[in-house]
């Protein structure tokens, strides 16, 4: 089965992009034909200074290496690497009712927010219906806000296909129930649009102080704490096993320890569960030309990849003659 995903390079990552979506995709690639790449052109939405875009899209290279992309198992590259997607996105243009553009949820939800609304915002569905189509996935992961995103993409290749036969594979999205909505410290869904995230490569101080940021309830040192509405509780069990959440939850029923001690635990858990990804980290950081080497092997891989397909494309468009 063939997975498809793409990654915005939208700065740094915390642990609600881990065991949101981060962690399934590194699993997927053990089982699955994946493919992931960077969605810097789809950055450039929100993103209009050009060092910035650069060095974002290098930081989520390094980072992704880091946490377990395996460029033997996956294609990974950079979607600004393959220029077919900007000639089928075109293509696709011509298939794109404006209307179903018109009632994109996210078009309207960040022109809400106070995006200016341009081309670039307003045709993103099309880029990413490119972004799918391209490589003819079996599968695309996604949370319950994207679902659109691959229906219009589906919608926009069924009019491509009535037109000039079968030529565009219909994808299916895949929401998984079980990943887990991961509490911010002040117990919203953690996202960088609250303010309330824990930095998975945050320096160790700075992490330690975040954590020690964390709402909790105000009880006496020596009583019993409740652990299931507790958010430091909450955000300690993706890192714990059964057995390690039934130890914490016993921690907290006998008393005699404050929330601060369980902060602190919290730290103490994080920080070595991510030791691991922090040292390779540190290496792909100091070898930068190895990560550039990736993504252009990455990218020859999905350039080969989408070819058959363009090729039919320009065929049946009249584009190549």
């Amino acid at each position: 089965m063939r997975v498809l995903t793409g990654i915005q390079p939208s700065g740094d990552l915390h642990i609600g992009n881990y065991f949101g979506s981060i962690r399934q995709m590194i699993e997927a690639q053990e089982t699955n034909e994946t493919f992931a790449f960077i969605a810097n052109y789809h950055a450039q939405t929100s993103v209009h200074d050009g060092k910035k875009l650069a060095e974002l899209t290098m930081q989520a290279a390094i980072d992704f290496l880091a946490l377990g992309i395996d460029p033997q198992k996956s294609v990974f590259w950079v979607q600004s690497d393959v220029k077919e997607v900007l000639e089928l996105y075109w293509v696709l243009s011509s298939f794109t009712p404006m209307g179903l553009l018109e009632r994109a949820h996210s078009y309207k939800d960040k022109v809400a927010k106070g995006i200016a609304a341009n081309h670039s915002l307003f045709s993103y569905p099309v880029l990413m219906a490119a972004d799918i189509l391209l490589f003819s996935p079996d599968l695309i992961p996604v949370g319950k806000d994207q679902i659109q995103h691959v229906e219009i993409a589906r919608d926009i290749a069924v009019k491509f296909n009535n037109e000039y036969g079968d030529i565009l594979k219909l994808p299916n999205y895949k929401v998984d129930e079980n990943v887990a909505t991961v509490p911010g410290i002040d117990g919203q869904k953690m996202s960088k649009s609250y303010g309330n995230t824990i930095n998975i490569f945050a320096e160790e101080k700075k992490q330690l102080k975040t954590i020690k940021k964390i709402v909790t309830q105000n009880v006496a040192l020596e009583e019993p704490k409740e652990w299931e509405n507790c958010n430091v509780y909450n955000i300690a069990k993706l890192f714990l096993d059964e057995a390690g959440q039934k130890e914490l939850q016993e921690r907290y029923e006998r008393g005699g320890e404050g929330h601060g001690h369980f902060k602190l635990y919290l730290h103490d858990v994080i920080w070595e569960y991510f030791r691991p990804f922090r040292e390779k980290r540190a290496y792909y950081e100091a070898h930068k030309e190895e990560v550039r080497e990736i993504l252009a092997q990455g990218a020859q891989k999905a350039k080969e990849s989408a070819s058959p397909l363009m090729e039919a494309v320009r065929a049946k468009t009249g584009i190549s003659y």
